[in-house]
């Protein structure tokens, strides 16, 4: 018999611990900028130098960042389970903590894709970071930031609900639930599943729900609280 499988969804409350700011905090990311100018594809068709100037300093930001307790806990628990990992973040944090099976809802911040083939994705790095209106892929594409724009689809959103549909636990950490369609995907876990959503500020619909454990507290420590209820059971 093989290992339970084990799905996370996570958002930005789980990096926030890293130093990574949340969009919708009270002084997060957007403060500077009209959301819809720096993070729509509007904005990138209207003005793609700001678009870029806007990721390369998130870009910046990341790499001086690093995991935190709670990444590093999830890696781990892949002793134990099949971890699969659904995350709205588009940092690479899940990965440097060593998660093997991450799959990023909203696009992945180090890398950019082509404008003319959107399945031409290349890596950044730190030599590479910088990009501008002009940047050419390797190949000779246009290329621009590998992220979901506010007004596009989220193609992965079918492989997230297919992750949701095989889990035989399911845990939330880190985000409002109030940001769809990755907050849907609760609705596809199959009945009798145990539900755990580890948030400081917890959704009050989530509290509602009769097969969902709530663990009130940050990703760090909600995460000690959740290795030992699964060292439990």
């Amino acid at each position: 018999m093989g290992k339970p499988r084990l799905v996370i969804s996570s958002g930005a409350g789980m990096s926030a611990e890293s130093g990574i700011s949340t969009f919708r905090d009270a002084g997060g990311l957007w403060e500077n900028y009209p959301v819809m100018e720096v993070a729509s594809a509007d904005g990138f068709r209207r003005n793609p130098e700001l678009v870029h100037e806007f990721y390369n300093a998130r870009r910046r930001d990341l790499i001086t960042k690093q995991p935190n307790a709670a990444h590093k806990a999830l890696a781990d628990l892949e002793k134990d389970y099949d971890v699969y990992v659904i995350t709205q973040n588009v940092d690479d944090l899940h990965e440097r903590a060593g998660s093997s099976k991450v799959l990023h809802l909203h696009g992945e911040l180090m890398k950019m894709r082509s404008v003319s083939d959107p399945d031409y994705i290349e890596s950044l790095d730190m030599e590479h970071l910088s990009t501008t209106p002009a940047t050419r892929g390797r190949r000779g594409d246009l290329m621009r930031p590998h992220i979901v724009f506010f007004q596009e689809p989220v193609p992965n959103i079918g492989l997230a609900i297919e992750w949701a549909e095989e889990a035989d636990i399911f845990v939330v950490i880190g985000t409002s639930l109030a940001v769809y369609p990755a907050a849907s995907l609760l609705q596809y876990v199959r009945p009798g599943v145990p539900i755990y959503y580890i948030d400081p500020n917890p959704a009050p619909a989530a509290e509602r729900m009769g097969n969902v454990t709530v663990i009130k507290a940050t990703a760090t420590e909600g995460m000690r609280k959740l290795v030992d209820i699964l060292e439990k059971r």
